[in-house]
């Protein structure tokens, strides 16, 4: 087994225990984008998943204000985890098929949450909506739709 294969072990065996997944999530975020942004899990439900991050310089375009494609990657980050979350691993995997957004806002410093909630779970795709938050200001920076396919495993 190598450090991908072992994570998805660590999932498996938390499925259903929210708070033992979270910890396996945020075990497997040192070695992916998430560690250096400071994305971290905020709380994981069958259809909803919440992740926060600070914008720091690491998260900002050239001006300042917090890149459109970081928002694409939270979103992303969002909804492909939560595609993981009670399924068996050893049998499926989500991968991503599409993701578009809409940029409503700027903002260039504070907190951003992304909240990715289930509109469409079927046994080959999982669709998520996700709202990306200003979280000092309550307000909505994006909007995304991600679309992930459970591919066969082997």
């Amino acid at each position: 087994m190598n450090e991908y294969s072992d994570t998805a072990a660590l999932l498996m065996g938390a499925q259903g225990d929210p708070e033992a997944w979270k910890q396996g999530m945020e075990a497997m975020q040192r070695r992916t984008a998430m560690g250096p942004l400071q994305i971290e899990l905020v709380r994981v439900e069958d259809d909803e998943i919440e992740y926060q991050m600070p914008i720091t310089d690491a998260a900002r375009q050239p001006f300042g204000l917090l890149h459109g494609g970081i928002n694409m990657l939270l979103a992303e980050t969002a909804a492909s985890s939560h595609a993981c979350y009670g399924v068996d691993l050893t049998k499926v995997l989500p991968v991503g098929i599409e993701i578009n957004g809409s940029h409503l806002r700027a903002a260039s410093d504070g907190h951003v949450r992304a909240v990715a909630r289930v509109i469409r779970r079927s046994s080959a795709l999982i669709v998520h909506e996700v709202e990306i938050i200003h979280v000092e200001s309550g307000k909505l920076l994006c909007t995304a739709r991600v679309t992930n396919y459970y591919k066969a495993v082997g």
